[in-house]
């Protein structure tokens, strides 16, 4: 035999085991431990239940239309798994060289930029943490209102200026310091610095000095 009919036989066998391929998704079972997917290949095909292997840790369920690579086990279409998917009408563009970017189909994101700078956009942002959220920072800025629904503690005092002031409902209790202020204080109706009291002999007293 010489080397052109081994050389043909070889096409032959690898004619018969399938390469990868690409394919479009079509619809996704993402209700088990492992994501089972039905793609259209590029040549019209339909091929069902392939397994979408992932990263530990990591899981999407992209959305139909997403491009796909397909690696058939064996050779064989109905083995084959997806290693990889990809869709350019969500993917973030323009990032720098260096950058990650997390999102889903929504606009939803979450960017890993230079200079170590988290970048969140969403909607709403929900954090569960049983355990308590702590945050070393030296300072916290909101654009807009906190509300807690438990009490707010603070060991550095507190500073309060602009808006409409400070409101309070309930008890205020102060101790081990004086309360200072350079306007008036109101109580009951009752002015601090324009009070007046009955005289000893009739009429009224002037406002305290």
């Amino acid at each position: 035999m010489d080397a052109k009919q081994v050389d043909g036989r070889i096409k032959r066998m690898l004619g018969g085991i399938r390469q990868a391929f690409r394919g479009k998704i079509a619809r996704t079972d993402a209700a088990a431990g492992v994501q089972r997917t039905q793609i259209e290949g590029l040549d019209g095909e339909t091929v069902q239940a392939l397994e979408h292997a992932e990263q530990f840790g990591f899981t999407a369920h992209p959305p139909a239309g997403s491009d796909c690579i397909v690696l058939p086990l064996g050779g064989q279409t109905s083995h084959g798994i997806i290693v990889n998917t990809c869709n350019g009408a969500y993917r973030i563009t323009n990032l720098q060289e260096g950058e990650t970017a997390v999102y889903n189909a929504d606009g939803a994101k979450i960017v890993l930029k230079k200079g170590r700078i988290i970048d969140i956009d969403c909607q709403v942002l929900n954090i569960k943490a049983p355990g308590g959220v702590n945050i070393d920072a030296p300072n916290v800025d909101c654009t807009a209102e906190v509300t807690a629904a438990g009490q707010i503690n603070g060991n550095g005092g507190m500073a309060i200026k602009g808006g409409n002031g400070a409101t309070f409902s309930g008890d205020v209790r102060q101790t081990g310091g004086d309360y200072t202020t350079d306007q008036d204080v109101v109580a009951s109706g009752k002015s601090l610095t324009g009070h007046q009291h009955p005289g000893d002999s009739g009429g009224t007293t002037g406002a305290p000095i």
